[in-house]
This record gives structure tokens, C-alpha cells and sequence, in this order.
């Protein structure tokens, strides 16, 4: 637990100097209070104003801007910190796709800034109350935080153009599925008979939530995994291609080729020759 600030006071030559992705093993949670912050999160960069927070998640391939007069609390906090029941209630943001900027409405803005700086305030406590009344308290804030951070009225939740429909449940468990089988089912057909519709259906809930097939977001799994592997963990293309279900790696070269026009050892060589694509926050 820190701010941005003293994040970025206290290490001035790294991560950004020179900038190099790196992937997440904790979630980063970074409420901006004032100036501007710049963040890539796979590889696309965001813009995170006043009264919005930025969350990358583990896994996710992250790479740091140059400080730039970003002020706010900045939280860490391990995947396993979350009760059980909780981790359920928190399911829509803790998922994979999951978007990476929030912006909470304004009536609860106030509040989740207050209580980030309460949760930094019994961080910077250590030693004043038995270790395990402040472990306690830290927990009971973090999990207010989040709480009230995942159900702010500026929060929309994955699926929720069709939530309550059985066509939102089914694509929220084809995400499910896809992030736990992407590496090894490739077809739409594999999805369907797994979660026990016709292939139709399936295309029918996917289009509906997000306007592409099945299989376009099977290849944004797969190509997201590799980038980030390619790049952040810096394996090579032989590896990835194994690692992703492909038999053949020239196979998996004109894959990454066609959809980002570079080959993998290309982009592995030189990730600043593709620009990030930047989002508004």
C-alpha cells in the first residue's frame, strides 16, 4: 500500500527508464486524485483521470509511463487474500476481461477515495496495534473497498446489455471456459459440446455480447497470450507456438503474422517498433 507518488519518488530510474512490460503476479489497484496517469495494460495504453482508478490484474501484461503529476492511493494485494465468498461477489471485476480502467460514479467517489486512504493509514500503522488487529483491520478495508468499488453506479458489469438472460449466462460461461481451455480447444464446436449447446447458440450469445464470433475471440485469447509471452516473459516463438495448442510453429507464424503484422521474433526483438493503442479513461 503506497500512492502513486511515492511509488514513483521511490523508484525514479525503474520500471520506465527504459520502459520494459513486465506481467502482473499481484492485483495493482491505483485510485488518480489529481493529474493524469499513463498505463499500458496488454499493450494498450489507458488514460486514467480525477475519480477513476486503474486495475491490472494478475496475468495481465503491464508496461509504466514516466511519472506524470499522478496523485492517489495505490493499492497491491495478492489473488488469495479474498475470502471465498467474496471472490464470487467480486467475480465481474476480478475476471480476465474485465476492463481496465473504472470510472465509479460520482456520488461514490468520495467515499472510495476516503477509504483507499484509511486502508493506507493502517498499512503505515504497523506496530501501533497488534499485528493481528491491524491485519484485520487492513482486510475489512480492502474488502469494503472493493465491495463498494465493484457495485458503484458508474460500474457496469461484463454482460449486463443482457444480464438476467440465459444467453448472458451462457456467454459469461463461454468466457469461463475459453480462459480455462484457450491453450488447449481451438474450435467453436469444442466450446459448445463442453458447455452443452449447438455451436449456433453459442455464436448467436457471443455476437449478441460483443458483436464477434466465437472463434474471433478464441484468436484474441490465444494472440493476446502470446504477445504477452513473447514480450513480458520473453519466451520464444517454438515455445509459445507449443504452449498455445499448435502443432506446426509455422503455423503459428503466419497466425501472429496476419494479426499484427510483424513476426513473433520480430515483435520479440522490438516491442517499441508497435505503437500502443491509446484509450480515453
Amino acid at each position: 500500500m503506497n500512492t502513486v507518488e511515492d511509488f514513483f519518488a521511490q523508484h525514479d530510474d525503474w520500471p520506465w527508464n527504459p520502459a520494459h512490460p513486465g506481467r502482473a503476479t499481484f492485483h495493482y489497484l491505483i485510485a488518480v486524485t489529481e493529474g493524469e496517469l499513463r498505463h499500458d495494460v496488454d499493450y494498450v495504453t489507458r488514460t486514467v483521470g480525477p475519480g477513476q482508478w486503474l486495475w491490472v490484474r494478475p496475468g495481465h501484461a503491464q508496461r509504466w509511463h514516466p511519472p506524470d503529476g499522478a496523485r492517489g492511493p495505490f493499492i497491491l494485494f495478492e489473488p488469495d487474500v479474498l475470502r471465498p465468498d467474496l471472490t464470487r461477489l467480486l467475480a465481474p471485476l476480478t475476471a480476465h476481461e474485465a476492463p481496465a480502467v473504472l470510472s465509479p460514479h460520482p456520488e461514490d467517489t468520495a467515499w472510495l477515495q476516503q477509504t483507499a486512504l484509511q486502508l493506507l493509514d493502517e498499512h503505515r500503522a504497523l506496530g501501533r496495534r497488534p499485528l493481528g488487529l491491524h491485519h484485520a483491520l487492513r482486510c475489512s478495508l480492502l474488502e469494503s473497498l472493493l465491495l463498494r468499488l465493484a457495485n458503484s453506479a458508474g460500474i457496469a458489469p461484463i454482460g449486463s446489455g443482457t444480464a438476467g438472460t440465459g444467453r448472458a449466462d451462457r456467454y459469461g460461461r463461454f468466457l469461463d471456459a475459453l480462459e480455462l481451455q484457450f491453450r488447449e480447444l481451438h474450435q467453436a464446436a469444442d466450446y459448445a459440446e463442453l458447455l452443452g449447446c449447438s455451436v449456433r447458440t453459442l455464436s448467436r450469445a457471443a455476437r449478441n455480447a460483443t458483436g464477434k464470433t466465437v472463434r474471433e475471440l478464441i484468436d484474441e485469447r490465444r494472440l493476446l497470450e502470446a504477445r504477452r509471452l513473447l514480450g513480458s516473459a520473453r519466451w520464444d516463438a517454438r515455445t509459445v507456438a507449443a504452449h498455445l495448442g499448435f502443432t506446426d510453429p509455422a503455423n503459428f507464424g503466419r497466425f501472429f503474422r496476419d494479426r499484427t503484422g510483424l513476426t513473433p521474433a520480430a515483435f520479440a526483438a522490438g516491442e517499441a517498433t508497435i505503437a500502443p493503442t491509446s484509450l480515453p479513461g
